[in-house]
C-alpha cells in the first residue's frame, strides 16, 4: 500500500515538472519569436534570457505566468518591461509577471564571522519580489 503511494507522489511529481518544463519552452519560444518577428524589441531582447516560467491560478479562474529573470539583467529587462509584458500577454492570453531570481541566505550560526548581506535576508527578498511586481 505505501509503495503505491510513493509511486503515484513520484507521478505527479513528473507531471507538474514536465508542464512547468513545458512552460519554460513556451516562454523561451515565445521570446524568441519576438526577437525575430518584432524590429523595435530585436535588439533588446538579443542578450536576454529567463530563469524560469511558472503558470499560476489566479483569483478569478485567471491564469497568471510569472517569469523569473536572472538578477543582473534586471535592468536590462527594465528598459523593455513594459513591451515585453505587453506582446507576451497578447501572445499568451494570460497575465505575465517579471520577477528578479534572487537568493535567501539562512542567518549565521553563532560565533561565526561570516555577516550575511541585507539583500540576502528573507525579509528583503520579499520585500523585493513585491517591488518587482509593482
Amino acid at each position: 500500500m505505501i509503495f503505491m503511494v510513493a509511486l503515484r507522489y513520484d507521478s505527479d511529481y513528473e507531471q507538474s515538472h514536465f508542464r512547468k518544463v513545458c512552460q519554460d519552452e513556451t516562454v523561451a519560444q515565445a521570446l524568441f519569436d519576438l526577437e525575430n518577428t518584432n524590429q523595435e524589441l530585436k535588439s533588446d531582447l538579443k542578450d536576454l534570457y529567463i530563469n524560469q516560467a511558472i503558470q499560476m491560478d489566479v483569483a478569478g479562474n485567471r491564469k497568471a505566468i510569472v517569469v523569473y529573470v536572472p538578477f543582473r539583467l534586471r535592468k536590462a529587462y527594465g528598459k523593455v518591461h513594459v513591451r515585453l509584458v505587453r506582446e507576451l500577454e497578447k501572445f499568451s492570453g494570460k497575465d505575465v509577471i517579471l520577477i528578479a531570481t534572487r537568493r535567501i541566505v539562512r542567518p549565521p550560526k553563532k560565533g561565526s564571522a561570516v555577516q550575511r548581506p541585507r539583500t540576502r535576508t528573507l525579509t528583503a527578498v520579499h520585500d523585493a519580489v513585491l517591488e518587482d511586481m509593482i
